[in-house]
């Protein structure tokens, strides 16, 4: 089922650039799409960091 909510998340996120008004929101559309990502990674990365720490 999230696999089809991202499927539907991508079209939109194109369609928004496609439509954008200037470059600024396309910048802004394509930043606001890889903030969670940048999110799970440094989340991941304290998490091992913590663990590692923590078997020393």
């Amino acid at each position: 089922m999230s696999l089809f909510n991202v499927i539907l998340q991508q079209v939109d996120i194109e369609e928004k650039i496609q439509n954008a008004p200037d470059k600024g929101y396309e910048i802004g559309v394509f930043i606001g799409t890889m903030i969670p990502f940048v999110v799970l990674v440094l989340l991941a990365y304290l998490m091992y960091r913590h663990s590692k720490k923590k078997n020393q």
